[in-house]
């Protein structure tokens, strides 16, 4: 059969595991599951290139340049290709024409996973860098892994993004970008919108899809711009990152604001 790879790219803490699964859901379909992999990522069972945590993990790996693969990466062969296939195959149902595969570092990677598989499809979801690194940034502290601030974090959302809109001109097929805050306002409609950007008919997700939840990420940055010391550190990270944000559509100031990608 001629598959048709789809390669789901986010950050950690982005919403692509709810936006995977329901993606998995559809009948011509087929993405991994039940795993013992986190996540059910693929980058974890693979032997071909470093998953994110060797270059630091969430919030830490796009800041690293080996990291970003290209075409012209020496890990772009033929043997490489069959090995990664291999690799990821028993975890597929190779009856099924599209394949699925989701990984935070294919946000920088698409170039490389489109010389590795050419007959690929990209979609990229995108969340609100709070929500995102507030999130990240809890994460480490919930495992008592190293320490990152919050502004670091916040650069690295914008490194990883920035990495991919200079990508995007290489890719034979324009990636299908969403939102995290429209999707989850209408689950159904995007779903629909991929579905038709596919080729494959649509079909009723089983995920349940909460909406609403940046609230909580909202209200720590609002406490945070309050403070004496947080909200001098606060206040100079909108200076120093606002008018980049505000090219992917997203505001520290106006925190409701959600629009366009600016070409």
């Amino acid at each position: 059969m001629d598959h048709h790879f789809v390669f789901v790219c986010g950050l950690h803490r982005s919403g692509t595991s709810v936006l995977f699964r329901s993606l998995r859901d559809h009948p011509e379909m087929s993405g991994f599951q039940n795993t013992d992999s986190f996540e059910d990522e693929g980058m974890h069972l693979q032997s071909v290139y470093h998953p994110s945590g060797y270059y630091g993990g969430a919030g830490e790996f796009g800041f690293h340049a080996e990291s970003h693969l290209t075409e012209e990466s020496s890990l772009v062969t033929e043997g490489n290709r069959r090995r990664l296939f291999s690799e990821w195959s028993p975890y597929w149902d190779l009856h099924k024409k599209y394949l699925l595969e989701k990984s935070p570092p294919n946000l920088i990677r698409t170039r490389f996973l489109q010389a590795m598989f050419p007959n690929s499809s990209f979609i990229v979801l995108m969340r609100h860098p709070l929500a995102v690194s507030y999130a990240t940034r809890a994460w480490y502290r919930r495992y008592k892994i190293h320490w990152r601030n919050l502004s670091r974090i916040l650069e690295h959302w914008l490194i990883c993004h920035e990495i991919l809109l200079s990508d995007r001109k290489y890719l034979r097929t324009r990636p299908i970008m969403v939102k995290y805050e429209q999707f989850v306002a209408e689950p159904e409609n995007w779903l629909n919108q991929i579905y038709d950007a596919l080729g494959v008919e649509h079909c009723v997700s089983r995920q349940e899809i909460l909406s609403g939840v940046n609230r909580k990420y909202f209200d720590k940055w609002r406490k945070d711009l309050s403070g004496l010391l947080s909200g001098i550190m606060s206040r100079a990270m909108i200076k120093r990152f606002e008018d980049r944000f505000r090219t992917f559509g997203y505001s520290l100031v106006d925190l409701d604001f959600v629009s366009e990608i600016v070409e």
